[in-house]
């Protein structure tokens, strides 16, 4: 049967290996993108999975097999560390995407410049010269259809969210989460038909986050995202590709969904396995008894040529997670573990708290949401005294509160001099070298990276250090600034299992809405300069902004309703006073 065009595959990795100087990271890979497929590689950190991107990339190449392009297909990747220039407004950053019609209109906006300066004033051979080029410039823009390029972007920019006039403003003029949506419009306007995105969320506010989920699931090119923010992967992806000690294994659905087939495949292949072991067992045990039998060592014999036939089936790869960890048990605080009395706070004319309340009592565990820019991380700093406020307090509880403070920044305190594993043993000088390492292992230092230097390892790194070093002195409150910008999906449940076992109080930061919905038992939203405390966990709390939104419109249309019978009040009372001057 002849292969449609709809099911053609876009592009496929064919018994793709590669291996490093370090080692093998990809052992045979197979796997396939149709159009239509909105696939997430998933995988532990060092699993292979941005390797297997810059292949499709083409941006490195396989140590054998083969990446197979179906038609040269146009395939973008916007990585994480994008490229924007906050110097350019929003419409030209995004005529960029048009390769020469963008560098014959930079070029044309530098002669325009130069035509205005003191120097083509005085010398009019000069600008004799800049008008002859800015003519040639004019004519090969319109040859490459220039002005019609400013109509796609016109298009563009209500499906990224931004507005005519927005899009005259810098790049510089907004936030990380808008310069994102920006490259991703640079992107989309080069019509690709495969786009690859690596972890896309990072530092993205939910409302973004939602918003690019939203617009993933609609646009029409093939997707391949590697990311560990589990709930971003269910919304978005209709497959999975999971890597695991350099073998990739495709699973139709989302990342729940692969969770699911992966533990019944497993539990097949465990039965599978150990009911071939019993009958081994039982062969070879029958072989040794009468090998050397008068009567019967004809059938051992039989029976030890039949079993050196049979196919083994393979043991089943245990999923990759390591050990997991418990926080040392936290000292009895008093009931009142912080307070925020009056709070009022501004950043030049942004005001972040205008009278703003909490308290925080033993045993809670509190989460606290809302777009960036709203003060998340600048109440933590209130909180744990390193920022005083205007007005106000903001402090801890008075009776034996023990806290510890993990900032984005907290990696800087490290001394780069040591070593990973001899960081650690500072901390925890009675644990034995096993116990460092399985802790190392679950924020994904393994091998040979426990022995590295400090001051050699990657941001990400550093971060992970940090957060593993903050977590092993008792407490009884964690304040925690994005704890899981740098872990990987098994990390991640570690530290939800520790924290949700853990006896002390918790406030956390964070945009990772499964981390959330794990961890937290109260939501505190920052929202107009206060802290809207919400007594129940995140499914609570979704349920709870529903019931608000539907409140508000239905305010909204009694509003509407009260406007529309208000203005046939003053017709009909116009008409009646008419009608008495008429009479």
């Amino acid at each position: 049967m002849m292969e449609t065009q709809c099911s053609r595959p876009v592009l496929r990795l064919e018994n793709v290996s590669k291996i490093y100087p370090t080692g093998e990271v990809l052992r045979n890979v197979t796997w396939e993108v149709k159009p239509g497929d909105r696939i997430g590689l998933v995988g532990v950190n060092g699993a292979g999975k941005s390797t297997q991107m810059r292949l499709i990339a083409g941006q490195e190449e396989p140590s054998s097999g083969q990446v197979v392009r179906q038609g040269d297909p146009r395939i973008a990747f916007l990585q994480q560390e994008f490229d924007v220039n906050p110097e350019r407004s929003v419409r030209e950053e995004l005529f960029q995407a048009f390769g020469e019609a963008a560098v014959v209109l930079n070029r044309q906006r530098e002669v325009e410049e130069a035509m205005a300066s003191d120097k083509a004033a005085e010398d009019p051979d000069h600008l004799d010269q800049l008008i002859h080029e800015l003519g040639r410039l004019q004519t090969r823009f319109e040859a490459l259809h220039g002005y019609e390029l400013d109509a796609r972007i016109d298009k563009l920019l209500p499906t990224i969210g931004f507005t005519p006039e927005g899009a005259e403003q810098l790049v510089s003029d907004y936030s990380g989460g808008w310069q994102m949506r920006i490259a991703l419009g640079k992107i989309l306007l080069q019509d690709p038909d495969l786009l690859l995105l690596d972890e896309p969320t990072n530092h993205l506010d939910v409302e973004t986050i939602q918003w690019l989920e939203g617009y993933l699931v609609e646009q029409t090119a093939a997707l391949v995202v590697i990311s560990h923010d589990r709930t971003f992967l269910d919304r978005v992806c209709n497959q999975i590709v999971s890597t695991e000690r350099g073998i990739s294994r495709s699973y139709l659905g989302n990342y729940t969904a692969h969770l699911e087939q992966k533990q019944l495949e497993q539990e097949a292949t465990q039965a599978a396995f150990e009911r071939q072991q019993k009958e081994i067992a039982t062969q070879q045990a029958y072989i040794d008894r009468f090998r050397a039998s008068a009567t019967r060592s004809t059938q051992a014999k039989s029976r030890e040529k039949q079993l050196d036939k049979v196919e083994l089936v393979e043991a089943p790869i245990e999923s990759v997670s390591g050990p997991s960890f418990r926080f040392p048990p936290a000292p009895r605080s008093g009931a009142q573990v912080a307070v925020i009395d009056n709070l009022c706070h501004s950043y030049g004319e942004k005001i972040l708290f205008l009278g703003a309340e909490l308290e925080v009592e033993r045993g809670d565990r509190i989460a606290f949401v809302g777009p960036n820019g709203a003060g998340k991380s600048t109440l933590l700093r209130l909180v744990m005294g390193t920022e005083t406020p205007d007005e106000g307090s903001a402090r801890l509880g008075e009776h034996n509160v023990v806290a510890r403070y993990f900032e984005q920044n907290q990696a800087e305190a490290l001394d780069l001099s040591k070593t990973v594993i001899d960081t650690m043993f500072e901390a925890v000088p009675d644990w034995t070298q096993t116990q460092v390492r399985s802790l190392l292992g679950n924020f994904c230092f393994s091998n040979d990276s426990v022995f590295k230097e400090v001051g050699k390892l990657s941001g990400g790194e550093k971060a992970r250090l940090a957060l593993a070093l903050m977590l092993l002195s008792p407490c009884n409150l964690l304040v925690l600034d994005e704890p899981t910008n740098h872990l990987d999906i098994p990390a991640k449940q570690m530290l939800e299992d520790a924290l949700r076992e853990f006896e002390g109080a918790v406030l956390v930061v964070s945009h990772d809405r499964y981390f959330i919905s794990r961890v937290a038992n109260r939501i505190v939203e920052l929202r107009d300069g206060e802290l809207v405390l919400y007594r129940g966990d995140y499914a609570y709390y979704l349920e709870k902004k529903e019931e608000e939104r539907v409140e508000e419109r239905e305010k909204h249309l009694a509003a509407e309703q009260e406007v529309k019978r208000k203005a046939n009040r003053d017709k009909q009372k116009a008409r009646q006073e008419r009608r008495k001057k008429a009479a």
